[in-house]
């Protein structure tokens, strides 16, 4: 029955992803214009971020300058990583480590961004003195508003900091630690066992990147007030458009891949066509992301007006009075 069963398969179906050179060999007059195209707009994405550097670069003053090169460089290290899978399916597991890794810093770079915007975690912590911040926010206590807020000291700030900080630290090592267990053949997304390794970090990473995104997104949802003239939330919002897709709609297509879902076209296996698929997609995505982030970071703001607190204007109003009693 078995053998019945294994006759009825493609040989290629049940191999590792093919080599670079097979894939050029067996390409057709569509492929290859798909392939040229996508590497052209990943090659495209590279150059107007690197231009986009030169420009932070020269006109925005440092540290606020590294940060804004570090988040914008998401969509284009993505798509440039993604075209680097396209070509060579078997490099995909580290092709897919770099742009993870690279993702995780920008996520506690994110944090430091609404940091830096607000003038630094001095001008931070005056802008917040004597008020109190909601927690109750998405992706950990979206769901519990009855959450009490709290006062925005120093040592939470540090604890936030930190929050989004563990995600960039331990998502690389976990990468590293998954690469080199793969290249021993001890790390496979499809073997679901318990004793395999795959079942085990990749709930881990989920746990870690949950936790990292809940203090970015309490400093963002108590600070977009004050920024909404820099553009924060269209800023914001392409950061959680690269985190969705490239989490996301990633792992969606590798259970699909996984589940045979995504059919089998040789050479490519199933699982190597979903991670095709998902690295096409990825790289039409980032371009249009990459276009969208020019036209938001490549420019030059004021900086905020200092916070006239509500006492200070009472202040100013009593004294007022008082000079135009005596005037009388």
């Amino acid at each position: 029955m078995e053998d019945n069963l294994n006759g009825t398969i493609h040989p290629a179906c049940l191999q590792e992803p093919p080599l670079a050179i097979d894939v050029i060999k067996q390409m057709d007059a569509f492929n290859f214009c798909l392939y040229a195209m996508l590497t052209l707009m990943s090659c495209v994405s590279l150059v107007l971020y690197l231009e986009q550097c030169v420009f932070i670069y020269k006109h925005l003053p440092y540290p606020k300058k590294t940060t804004i090169i570090w988040v914008n460089g998401a969509a284009p290290v993505i798509a440039t990583m993604s075209c680097f899978g396209m070509w060579i399916p078997r490099a995909v597991m580290i092709t897919d480590m770099t742009s993870n890794c690279y993702f995780a810093v920008v996520v506690y770079k994110v944090l430091v961004l609404l940091i830096e915007e607000l003038g630094g975690t001095n001008k931070f912590l005056e802008r917040f003195s004597g008020k109190t911040v909601r927690i109750s926010t998405g992706p950990c206590c979206c769901c519990c508003p009855c959450l009490p807020r709290v006062p925005m000291t120093r040592r939470l700030l540090f604890w936030l900091k930190i929050g989004a900080l563990q995600y960039a630290i331990l998502k690389t090592v976990l990468s590293v630690v998954s690469v080199v267990l793969w290249t021993n053949g001890n790390f496979d997304l499809s073997d679901l066992e318990i004793t395999g390794t795959a079942i085990w970090i990749n709930p881990f990473i989920g746990v870690l990147t949950i936790t990292s995104l809940w203090p970015v997104a309490i400093v963002f949802m108590n600070s977009n007030m004050y920024l909404r003239s820099l553009n924060i939330v269209p800023k914001y919002a392409m950061y959680q458009l690269v985190l969705v897709l490239s989490q996301l709609q990633t792992s969606i297509i590798n259970i699909l891949a996984l589940d045979g879902t995504i059919a089998c076209a040789p050479p490519f296996s199933s699982q190597a066509r979903g991670s095709l698929l998902s690295q096409q997609m990825m790289i039409m995505e980032m371009f249009i992301i990459t276009l969208v982030c020019r036209s938001l970071y490549r420019r030059t703001y004021d900086k905020l007006p200092p916070e006239i607190h509500d006492n200070e204007v009472n202040a100013e109003a009593v004294l007022q009075a008082d000079l135009v009693e005596h005037d009388v």
